[in-house]
């Protein structure tokens, strides 16, 4: 309908994609995009390493699997239309041992499953001619993982809202979600009322809480992991040509320490994965006692931390230490030592965690009547968005064909 009117919460690029998607889609409907801070992109998507994954990680059929190879290959023309950052640099997945190997050929399998394009397995001599200074047993090979500044994607996709007749509204914290007789939904903040047609969620680090406004369910729950960064030293960064990843633990979401190449030059270090004291716990001070407080009640953390309590140890000596965090780190790239760092940013990931302790993996969409929750958007949402947006749409939309 010419006169519908669609809100956004959350102006992080998966809400910005979704706006654009149905704005570009319904021309004549009004979209609102409402987000709290004064800017967008302000958390997970402006502390992202900027990784254009390929789709080598996800459980084929998945809607990761699914959404992150069509997203990839979105985003790659968009960025190429707009002239936005993108440098395909590879990514080499590598096995340090023997008993790594294995699932480095589980991953192949997957990966080719996936419709990875260009993913070779390579040998410890041919390692080297890609990444001089990494080592190991064996390894994959990704030549289409690229890197981009999701940040500037971000804008730029706002543009396109505000170019296309919409509105992003910075300063906009939502506090209430009154599903009105007749469909429509009032969403409030202290300031203003709202009325829309539709209603998207897409909350990031905040995505429960503001999910239980419109009265959806209690789980899953967002529990927020810091990952924290170092960043090697200028006369370092060409120890590292492009991204050297280690072949992921299938027990957990998270890919442990690796080495990223950015956009601008520089390379990091990282993330580890630390429990935040706050959702939007950046900095090891940043202490809510009343989010402490809600975690502490929900028994899906005890269920974590009773299985994972060792691996939780290890990440937070590796907080501590620079001398730990890059000794994990030096399996992969050996000459490059603490000396070779410096600590650098931080984000917090939204982790999304069922009452049985069991980590929640895929992108999650909740509906309440007019109300579309993304519950859980993981990485790689940032490479997704666009499909993901355009899987949301077909959600609110009412294609009959969304899955």
């Amino acid at each position: 309908m010419a006169d519908e009117t669609i809100g956004i919460v959350g102006a992080g690029i998966v809400g910005l994609a979704t706006a654009r998607e149905i704005a570009l889609r319904r021309p004549g409907t009004r979209v609102v995009v409402l987000e709290k801070e004064q800017d967008v992109a302000v958390h997970q998507t402006g502390h992202n390493s900027g990784v254009v994954h390929a789709g080598i990680y996800y459980r084929p059929g998945s809607l990761k699997a699914r959404l992150c190879t069509r997203g990839m290959a979105m985003l790659r023309e968009y960025c190429q239309d707009r002239g936005l950052p993108h440098q395909a640099c590879g990514k080499l997945v590598v096995a340090v041992t023997d008993d790594e190997v294995p699932r480095l050929e589980a991953l192949f399998a997957t990966s080719r499953e996936n419709g990875v394009p260009g993913v070779r397995r390579v040998g410890a001599g041919e390692i080297h001619e890609i990444e001089p200074y990494a080592v190991g047993r064996a390894a994959l090979h990704s030549p289409r993982t690229a890197i981009t500044d999701y940040t500037a994607v971000a804008r730029s996709f706002a543009k396109d809202v505000t170019d296309s007749g919409g509105e992003v509204r910075l300063g906009f914290p939502v506090t209430r979600v009154t599903r009105l007789t007749g469909g429509a939904i009032e969403v409030a903040s202290a300031a203003e009322t709202l009325r829309v047609d539709r209603l998207v969620l897409c909350a990031g680090l905040h995505s429960d809480s503001v999910a239980r406004l419109a009265d959806d369910g209690e789980e899953p729950r967002i529990v927020p992991f810091r990952g924290e960064y170092m960043t090697v030293v200028p006369d370092k960064t060409h120890m590292v040509r492009g991204l050297v990843y280690p072949v992921p633990d299938p027990r957990y979401p998270f890919l442990g320490v690796h080495f990223t190449r950015r956009v601008d030059g520089t390379v990091e270090v990282g993330p580890n994965a630390v429990l935040a004291l706050s959702r939007e716990g950046y900095r090891r001070s940043d202490v809510d006692l009343r989010e402490l407080a809600r975690i502490a009640r929900f028994p899906g953390i005890w269920r974590l931390a009773r299985e994972h309590w060792r691996t939780g140890v290890k990440e937070i000596h590796g907080s501590l230490s620079v001398t730990a965090y890059m000794k994990a780190a030096q399996a992969y790239v050996p000459a490059l030592h603490a000396r070779d760092v410096v600590r650098g940013k931080a984000g917090v990931r939204a982790q999304a965690l069922g009452r049985d302790g069991s980590l929640v993996d895929d992108f999650a969409l909740h509906r309440v009547g007019g109300v579309t929750a993304v519950r859980n958007a993981p990485s790689p949402a940032a490479t997704s968005s666009m499909a993901i947006a355009e899987h949301i749409a077909d959600t609110v939309l009412g294609d009959p064909s969304a899955p």
